[in-house]
Protein backbone atom coordinates (compact mmCIF):
# COMPACT_ATOMS: atom_id res chain seq x y z
CA UNK A 1 0.00 0.00 0.00
CA UNK A 2 1.09 3.30 -0.76
CA UNK A 3 0.48 6.86 0.62
CA UNK A 4 -1.24 7.48 -2.62
CA UNK A 5 -3.71 4.74 -2.30
CA UNK A 6 -4.22 4.54 1.54
CA UNK A 7 -7.14 6.30 3.87
CA UNK A 8 -3.74 9.01 4.57
CA UNK A 9 -4.06 10.41 1.02
CA UNK A 10 -6.80 12.23 2.55
CA UNK A 11 -4.61 14.09 4.37
CA UNK A 12 -2.36 17.21 3.20
CA UNK A 13 0.29 16.96 5.88
CA UNK A 14 1.51 13.83 3.91
CA UNK A 15 2.57 15.91 1.13
CA UNK A 16 5.00 17.38 2.82
CA UNK A 17 6.13 14.30 5.16
CA UNK A 18 5.23 10.86 3.03
CA UNK A 19 4.48 7.85 4.99
CA UNK A 20 6.88 5.07 3.80
CA UNK A 21 4.57 2.98 5.86
CA UNK A 22 1.03 4.51 5.48
CA UNK A 23 -0.89 1.25 7.68
CA UNK A 24 0.79 2.94 11.04
CA UNK A 25 0.56 5.77 13.35
CA UNK A 26 2.46 8.90 11.81
CA UNK A 27 3.56 10.62 14.24
CA UNK A 28 4.37 14.28 13.60
CA UNK A 29 6.73 15.33 16.28
CA UNK A 30 9.63 17.06 17.85
CA UNK A 31 11.87 15.92 21.32
CA UNK A 32 10.26 18.20 23.56
CA UNK A 33 8.32 17.43 26.99
CA UNK A 34 5.33 16.89 24.81
CA UNK A 35 6.73 15.21 21.97
CA UNK A 36 8.32 12.90 24.43
CA UNK A 37 4.78 12.16 26.03
CA UNK A 38 3.42 10.99 22.09
CA UNK A 39 6.81 8.65 21.40
CA UNK A 40 6.84 6.90 24.84
CA UNK A 41 3.32 6.10 24.96
CA UNK A 42 3.49 4.80 21.65
CA UNK A 43 6.93 2.75 22.53
CA UNK A 44 4.89 1.62 25.80
CA UNK A 45 1.76 0.05 24.04
CA UNK A 46 3.66 -1.43 21.53
CA UNK A 47 1.69 0.15 18.13
CA UNK A 48 3.54 0.28 14.80
CA UNK A 49 3.86 3.70 14.54
CA UNK A 50 6.34 6.16 11.79
CA UNK A 51 7.91 9.22 13.00
CA UNK A 52 8.41 12.17 11.41
CA UNK A 53 10.84 15.03 12.84
CA UNK A 54 9.03 18.61 12.45
CA UNK A 55 11.61 21.00 12.04
CA UNK A 56 11.32 24.40 14.67
CA UNK A 57 14.53 25.91 13.10
CA UNK A 58 12.76 25.49 9.65
CA UNK A 59 9.14 26.71 11.15
CA UNK A 60 7.91 23.43 9.92
CA UNK A 61 5.21 24.08 12.20
CA UNK A 62 3.77 26.99 10.97
CA UNK A 63 3.25 25.20 7.56
CA UNK A 64 0.12 24.71 5.49
CA UNK A 65 0.63 21.07 5.54
CA UNK A 66 1.01 21.34 9.40
CA UNK A 67 -1.65 23.74 9.88
CA UNK A 68 -3.61 21.47 8.09
CA UNK A 69 -3.57 18.36 10.76
CA UNK A 70 -3.15 21.15 13.75
CA UNK A 71 -4.46 24.34 12.94
CA UNK A 72 -2.87 25.39 17.24
CA UNK A 73 0.72 24.79 15.33
CA UNK A 74 1.86 22.21 18.13
CA UNK A 75 3.19 18.99 18.44
CA UNK A 76 2.62 16.13 18.83
CA UNK A 77 0.29 15.02 16.54
CA UNK A 78 -0.82 11.66 14.55
CA UNK A 79 -2.83 10.21 12.40
CA UNK A 80 -4.11 6.69 12.63
CA UNK A 81 -5.35 5.10 9.89
CA UNK A 82 -6.78 2.80 11.81
CA UNK A 83 -8.86 4.95 14.06
CA UNK A 84 -12.37 4.01 15.24
CA UNK A 85 -14.93 2.12 13.27
CA UNK A 86 -11.47 1.11 11.08
CA UNK A 87 -11.88 5.23 9.36
CA UNK A 88 -8.48 7.24 9.71
CA UNK A 89 -8.54 9.70 12.86
CA UNK A 90 -6.01 12.36 13.28
CA UNK A 91 -5.26 13.80 16.70
CA UNK A 92 -3.42 16.72 18.16
CA UNK A 93 -3.06 17.84 22.13
CA UNK A 94 -0.33 15.41 23.73
CA UNK A 95 -2.74 14.62 26.34
CA UNK A 96 -5.85 13.39 23.85
CA UNK A 97 -3.25 11.51 22.10
CA UNK A 98 -2.11 9.84 25.25
CA UNK A 99 -6.00 9.39 26.58
CA UNK A 100 -6.70 7.68 23.04
CA UNK A 101 -3.77 5.17 22.67
CA UNK A 102 -4.31 3.75 26.07
CA UNK A 103 -8.56 3.21 25.51
CA UNK A 104 -7.55 1.95 22.04
CA UNK A 105 -4.99 -0.85 23.38
CA UNK A 106 -6.46 -0.82 26.94
CA UNK A 107 -2.63 -0.52 28.05
CA UNK A 108 -1.81 2.57 30.91
CA UNK A 109 -5.09 3.22 32.03
CA UNK A 110 -7.02 1.20 34.88
CA UNK A 111 -10.16 -0.15 34.40
CA UNK A 112 -11.98 0.56 37.47
CA UNK A 113 -13.56 3.66 36.81
CA UNK A 114 -13.01 5.26 39.65
CA UNK A 115 -9.23 5.06 39.32
CA UNK A 116 -9.77 5.87 35.54
CA UNK A 117 -10.77 9.33 36.66
CA UNK A 118 -8.61 9.81 39.23
CA UNK A 119 -5.73 8.71 36.67
CA UNK A 120 -7.07 11.37 34.13
CA UNK A 121 -7.59 13.99 37.00
CA UNK A 122 -3.52 13.61 37.06
CA UNK A 123 -3.10 13.87 33.24
CA UNK A 124 -4.90 17.66 33.40
CA UNK A 125 -2.75 18.09 36.53
CA UNK A 126 0.37 18.01 33.91
CA UNK A 127 -1.12 19.72 30.99
CA UNK A 128 -3.45 22.65 33.22
CA UNK A 129 -0.19 23.49 35.59
CA UNK A 130 2.67 21.39 35.04
CA UNK A 131 3.49 21.96 31.39
CA UNK A 132 2.29 25.67 31.34
CA UNK A 133 4.38 26.60 34.83
CA UNK A 134 7.43 25.00 34.25
CA UNK A 135 7.41 26.11 30.07
CA UNK A 136 7.08 29.77 31.07
CA UNK A 137 10.38 29.42 33.80
CA UNK A 138 12.10 27.61 30.66
CA UNK A 139 11.25 30.76 29.15
CA UNK A 140 12.50 32.95 31.28
CA UNK A 141 15.70 30.64 31.84
CA UNK A 142 16.66 29.44 28.71
CA UNK A 143 15.30 31.82 25.84
CA UNK A 144 13.73 35.48 25.03
CA UNK A 145 13.18 35.71 29.05
CA UNK A 146 16.50 36.25 30.07
CA UNK A 147 16.27 39.89 28.55
CA UNK A 148 13.82 40.63 31.22
CA UNK A 149 14.99 43.02 33.74
CA UNK A 150 12.14 42.90 35.75
CA UNK A 151 12.25 40.38 38.37
CA UNK A 152 8.77 39.46 39.20
CA UNK A 153 7.73 37.69 36.72
CA UNK A 154 10.41 34.93 36.74
CA UNK A 155 9.74 34.73 40.35
CA UNK A 156 6.40 34.10 39.52
CA UNK A 157 7.33 31.21 37.69
CA UNK A 158 10.04 29.91 40.67
CA UNK A 159 7.08 29.89 42.67
CA UNK A 160 4.73 28.21 40.89
CA UNK A 161 7.11 25.47 39.90
CA UNK A 162 8.27 24.71 43.70
CA UNK A 163 4.65 24.67 44.04
CA UNK A 164 3.85 22.00 42.14
CA UNK A 165 6.80 20.02 43.01
CA UNK A 166 5.54 19.75 46.27
CA UNK A 167 2.35 18.69 45.19
CA UNK A 168 4.03 15.85 43.65
CA UNK A 169 6.47 15.32 46.04
CA UNK A 170 3.14 14.78 48.76
CA UNK A 171 1.30 12.44 46.24
CA UNK A 172 4.34 10.41 45.99
CA UNK A 173 4.93 9.64 49.19
CA UNK A 174 4.98 6.17 49.60
CA UNK A 175 4.33 5.31 46.08
CA UNK A 176 6.00 4.13 43.07
CA UNK A 177 3.92 6.15 40.62
CA UNK A 178 1.36 8.47 40.54
CA UNK A 179 -1.10 5.90 40.48
CA UNK A 180 -0.61 2.48 42.04
CA UNK A 181 0.93 1.59 38.72
CA UNK A 182 2.78 3.26 36.07
CA UNK A 183 -0.01 4.86 33.82
CA UNK A 184 -0.53 7.85 31.30
CA UNK A 185 0.20 10.12 33.82
CA UNK A 186 3.47 9.42 34.72
CA UNK A 187 3.77 9.61 30.64
CA UNK A 188 2.69 12.88 30.85
CA UNK A 189 4.41 14.20 33.85
CA UNK A 190 8.37 13.02 33.92
CA UNK A 191 9.15 14.70 30.43
CA UNK A 192 8.55 18.07 32.29
CA UNK A 193 10.67 16.90 35.60
CA UNK A 194 13.45 15.88 32.52
CA UNK A 195 13.60 19.12 31.25
CA UNK A 196 13.71 21.23 34.41
CA UNK A 197 16.27 19.32 35.70
CA UNK A 198 18.25 18.65 32.40
CA UNK A 199 17.27 21.20 29.65
CA UNK A 200 16.25 24.52 32.02
CA UNK A 201 18.70 23.19 34.86
CA UNK A 202 16.51 24.70 37.26
CA UNK A 203 17.25 22.85 40.37
CA UNK A 204 18.78 25.63 42.68
CA UNK A 205 16.39 28.16 41.80
CA UNK A 206 12.97 25.32 42.93
CA UNK A 207 14.84 23.76 45.89
CA UNK A 208 14.93 20.69 43.96
CA UNK A 209 17.75 19.29 46.50
CA UNK A 210 15.14 19.38 48.96
CA UNK A 211 13.29 16.94 47.67
CA UNK A 212 13.19 13.14 47.97
CA UNK A 213 10.28 11.37 46.39
CA UNK A 214 10.28 13.94 43.15
CA UNK A 215 13.98 13.15 41.49
CA UNK A 216 13.48 9.19 42.55
CA UNK A 217 10.07 8.94 40.97
CA UNK A 218 11.67 10.57 37.78
CA UNK A 219 14.93 8.10 37.83
CA UNK A 220 12.54 5.46 38.06
CA UNK A 221 10.46 6.47 35.37
CA UNK A 222 13.49 7.58 32.95
CA UNK A 223 14.70 3.92 34.02
CA UNK A 224 11.81 2.31 31.37
CA UNK A 225 12.80 1.00 28.18
CA UNK A 226 10.40 2.64 26.32
CA UNK A 227 11.14 6.47 28.26
CA UNK A 228 14.52 5.55 27.14
CA UNK A 229 13.55 4.88 23.47
CA UNK A 230 10.88 7.85 23.66
CA UNK A 231 13.21 10.54 24.37
CA UNK A 232 14.93 9.95 21.33
CA UNK A 233 12.33 10.02 18.67
CA UNK A 234 11.61 11.56 16.17
CA UNK A 235 15.90 11.45 15.49
CA UNK A 236 16.72 14.54 13.98
CA UNK A 237 17.68 13.88 9.88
Amino acid sequence: MTTETSPLAAFEITKRWPAKHPDRIQLYSVTTPNGIKASTMLEEVGLPYEAHFVSFADHEQESPEFLSLNPNNKIPAIIDPDGPGGKPLALFESGAILLYLAEKTGKLLPEDPAKRYETIQWLFFQVGGIGPMFGQLGWFLKFDGRHVEDPRPKQRYIDETERLLNVLETRLDGRDYIMDEYSIADIAIFPWLRTLTETYKAQDLVDWDDLKNVPAYLERCLARPAAQRGITIPAKP
